[in-house]
């Protein structure tokens, strides 16, 4: 796939401010076209006082309509050349914000592939999401400023010089303006980032638990536990809803000085205009033009709070999508090449050793020890595991994701056509593998077989026909090695023998390695390693470790019992 953006930098992504200025100067061009459309859109409002101005005071002639017509044509072509720009600026700040979104969901994608089956243990899938909904479009937002902040704040230079031309009073006041906005919504806007970042956190938090309820939906409704999530759903959407009302609160009053404080300007400026033009201190179009400017401040002076409000809650957004950019794998990056030839794998912590071409059962009575070897051993987690005397965390991530594959149940099986949920390979090798993993029933049970199409995560299918394919998604993948947790967990005994069956077929010859208890399968492997306590504590065939060893036939006697429990 070719890279469309160039990632970030580490230093880039220390502070959410540098983010921020990341993504600015990565479009340079837009950034300073918007800020001269911008800027020309904004001295193009103020033409239409002074042209009235002029035309009061000195163009307009009793009976001359000649000079009102060129006066109106001049009024005219300012306003068709306003609109212009301001389309023109508006299209070119959407493309800004176009770019820092697409440039911040590609870089949090690609972390998210760098970071792979770490991803799950150091984020919830709820963050990740609120990254997606929220936080990309509040960073996005704030870079559509960058024009318009520009232009407000010429425009009100332009303003205030326009005005000291007329008289110095209504200058002062409109310069005095800055220093009382910053005072007046100044505090609101600290007050918004520290209730924003609230906000953001406590959806994070509700956004995982509806993932979650949804995601567990069936075993929650098997063990009558939907009413319980239910609740806690409930109350977890109060917090929310309090936070949300008090961002809301904050929100509502900056926007109301974003429109209240210029109108006090306004008022201030035109009364005082008025008195003076009533002294005969300025002229008649001198007042009109006074109004004018000072009407015009309301846009400036909106976009300065709007700017500043933006930028608050993209401070929020980003500190966000910064935490998650400078989340680390669980292994190392490497760089180095793997063996050549076929070799052993070796997990020092737990003392396991599988040599090449066998095909090995890790038993423990509690999943997770074997789980957690095939983790280091696929490496997936930070350890001294080597492969041919080579550490696994020294090769090149893309070379050893090709040649060891590991497959666990929670692997994701993604929406589409079922062939290209597979891997889009020909249809002679994956009928192949389809027979390996004794998946037929599943292919010819759906209405138009390979073409049918898998919703997301496969939920039209059962837990064990998932099983299935997520195995002949890992045979099409044919890797050097194979590291599979509990391949047959959720189907009948029936079915797990014919796939174990299959699986020894379609592997001859290469290591596999699976986590299992039941006797179906150790019966028909090469080897068994038995763990206590994560480390090895037997090794050999299932007919020696049963004769032998008191806690392995323990462990596969009670397997062996609960699989006669279920079946009556």
């Amino acid at each position: 796939m070719v890279e469309t953006y160039a990632p970030p930098r580490l230093n880039d992504i220390r502070t959410p401010g540098r983010y921020l200025l990341w993504l600015a100067r990565c479009q340079p061009a837009r950034i300073v076209a918007g800020a001269f459309l911008g800027t020309t859109w904004m001295i193009g409002l103020i033409v239409p006082p002074w042209l009235l101005s002029e035309a009061v005071d000195q163009g307009l002639i009793p009976g001359d309509y000649g000079r009102l017509v060129e006066w109106v044509a001049a009024l005219v072509g300012v306003g068709v050349l306003t609109a212009y720009l301001s389309i023109m600026r508006h299209r070119t700040m959407t493309r800004v914000r176009m770019d820092g979104a697409f440039r911040t969901v590609t870089a949090v994608n690609r972390h998210a592939t760098v970071l792979g089956a770490t991803l799950a243990r150091q984020v919830t899938s709820g963050e990740v999401v609120t990254i997606g909904i929220g936080d990309v479009g509040a960073v996005a937002g704030a870079l559509t400023m960058t024009g318009p902040g520009f232009g407000a704040l010429v425009a009100y230079g332009v303003v205030a010089v326009l005005l000291f031309t007329i008289s110095p009073l209504p200058a002062v006041i409109v310069l005095a303006g800055v220093p009382i906005l910053a005072g007046v919504v100044g505090p609101l806007l600290r007050r918004l980032n520290h209730t924003g970042a609230a906000y953001r956190q406590q959806q994070g938090v509700t956004t995982a638990q509806i993932v979650d309820v949804v995601a567990g939906l069936r075993v929650l409704s098997g063990l009558g536990g939907k009413d319980v999530f239910a609740r806690r759903y409930r109350a977890g959407s109060a917090v929310l809803r309090a936070e949300g009302y008090r961002l809301g609160a904050v929100s509502s009053w900056i926007a109301a000085c974003g429109v209240g404080l210029p109108a006090v300007f306004l008022a201030v400026v035109t009364w005082i205009a008025a008195r003076m033009a009533a002294q005969g201190t300025i002229q008649p179009g001198e007042l009109v033009a006074v109004y004018g400017y000072a009407g015009l401040l309301v846009i400036p002076v909106f976009q300065f709070i709007e700017a500043g409000e933006s930028l608050s809650r993209a401070l929020v957004a980003a500190s966000r999508i910064v935490r998650f950019l400078n989340l680390t794998p669980g292994r190392t990056a490497g760089t180095g090449t793997a063996p050549l030839d076929p070799s052993e794998l070796h997990d020092p912590v737990s003392g396991a050793r599988i040599a090449p071409g066998e095909f090995v059962a890790l038993v423990a009575a509690r999943t997770a020890e074997p789980a957690a070897v095939i983790e280091r051993l696929g490496g997936f987690a930070s350890s001294e595991a080597t492969w041919g005397g080579v550490r696994l965390d020294a090769i090149d991530g893309e070379e050893l994701r090709r040649r060891i594959v590991v497959a666990d149940n929670d692997a994701y099986l993604f929406a589409g056509v079922f062939r290209d949920v597979l891997g889009g390979a020909d249809d002679d090798r994956v009928m192949t593998a389809v027979d390996a993993a004794a998946a037929r029933d599943v292919v010819e049970g759906l209405h138009d077989g390979l073409d049918a199409r898998i919703r997301g995560q496969a939920v039209n299918l059962s837990g064990g026909q998932r099983q299935r394919v997520r195995l002949v998604r890992a045979l099409l993948a044919d890797p050097e090695i194979l590291l599979a947790v509990e391949p047959t967990s959720a189907v009948d005994a029936h079915t797990e023998a014919a796939m174990i069956d299959g699986l020894r077929r379609a592997r001859s010859g290469r290591t596999t390695v699976v986590t299992t208890t039941s006797p179906l399968i150790l019966g028909r492997v090469d080897r068994v390693v038995f763990l206590v306590d994560g480390v090895v504590a037997a090794a050999g065939t299932h007919c020696d470790l049963l004769a032998g060893h008191s806690g392995y036939r323990t462990v596969v006697a009670r397997t062996a019992g609960d699989a006669t429990e279920a079946l009556r």
